[in-house]
Order: C-alpha cells, then structure tokens, then sequence
C-alpha cells in the first residue's frame, strides 16, 4: 500500500477525503507509476499534478518524500524503500509563488 497525501485543493477537487491509499503491485514503484495511479483512480486530477499534454510536473507543484524533494527526479526514477512499503507517505505539494 502506498500512501499518497495531497494538497487541500486537490483533495477538495477529487473530494478525496484524507491520505489517498494505493495498491501497487508493480515492482520497482517509480514516480510515473504513482502519478498514473492516482490520475486513473481520480481521473478529475488530470492535468492538475502532470501537465495533460506532456506529462511533465507542473510548474508550482513540489513532491517530497522521506525529507526528500523528488520535485526533479525522473518519472522512471524508483520511489524510496518506505514509500513503496508504506511506511513513508508521497507528499505532493502546491508551491508557493510571489515575494
């Protein structure tokens, strides 16, 4: 089971309500696999965390796990150990912009 926790806005777009829990029976878990994963199981999320058009992480969207920003890791990159296992969760995070 890997846990996914989103932001406020995206929980609230989904009307996901708490840590989004997945099963990942694919072996290594990477970053793209948890993406698609969690745009599959709330296809309203499309386009929110990944750019529709070409996959790539949106510009004010962060990701960390285990004290890690994963923000510039490839998508093919596998997730750290507690995150596969669940013990960690895979923060996504709206970034903050301004001065």
């Amino acid at each position: 089971m890997i846990r996914v926790v989103l932001p406020y806005h995206l929980r609230g777009l989904a009307r996901i309500d708490g840590e989004v829990e997945l099963d990942h029976a694919a072996k290594p878990a990477t970053v793209g696999d948890l993406l698609a994963a969690v745009e599959v199981r709330y296809p309203v999320l499309r386009g929110t965390i990944r750019d529709a058009a070409t996959g790539a992480r949106r510009p004010l969207v962060r990701f960390f796990a285990c004290g890690e920003d994963l923000s510039f890791v490839a998508f093919d990159e596998e997730l750290p150990a507690a995150v596969a296992a669940g013990r960690e969760p895979f923060l996504v995070v709206g970034a903050m912009a301004g001065g």
